[in-house]
């Protein structure tokens, strides 16, 4: 049931604590707010943007130390401090005309809850919140930071035919001589 919703996906909409990262904030002496993200999820995010996918991250958090990385995947629709996510992401949806069927969520926690609800596919790491889990259609075999945006898109990207170029410049390979 899940897969065939994979094939209408245009877009994926992200939040960033428990998700992107493994939901831990270490706090410097300064006071400054660390994250860790997980290069394979970067890496999948970077390829979807390349393919013509729509990605876009909507959190409560409100620390802008992430918007640097996420701008250098070429994500370009970074919402931080939301306290109301289903506003902003009904503001994504209309301008880039997009339909509720297209879009898949990735939350972990009880604010992700009104956006999963509303998705064409709702998806989750495996150590969501138990009530983020009850509404999802697919809970990922990753906790969040460590693959489970990777795995979401690489389902989308197989099921599409999308995933893998073996020769990405499209230009012909030559074998050179020995």
């Amino acid at each position: 049931m899940f897969l065939s919703k994979l094939k209408d996906i245009k877009a994926f909409v992200l939040d960033i604590d428990g998700v992107l990262t493994d939901a831990t904030i270490l706090v410097t002496e300064s006071g400054e707010q660390l994250r860790r993200f997980n290069v394979r999820d970067g890496y999948a995010m970077q390829l979807a943007i390349k393919k013509g996918y729509l990605i876009c991250i909507i959190s409560g958090g409100k620390s802008q130390t992430v918007v640097h990385r996420l701008k250098g995947l070429g994500i370009t629709d970074v919402y931080l401090g939301i306290d109301k996510k289903i506003d902003v992401y009904h503001n994504f949806l209309e301008r880039h005309q997009l339909l509720p069927k297209q879009v898949l969520y990735m939350g972990d926690d009880i604010p992700d809850i009104p956006v999963l609800k509303a998705v064409g596919a709702p998806a989750c790491p495996a150590d969501a919140v138990d009530d983020v889990k009850a509404v999802c259609d697919y809970v990922s075999g990753k906790n969040g930071g460590f693959g489970c945006v990777r795995e979401v898109i690489e389902k989308v990207l197989r099921v599409q035919g999308q995933w893998f170029d073996s020769n990405p410049s499209g230009q012909e390979e030559s074998i050179p001589s020995l």
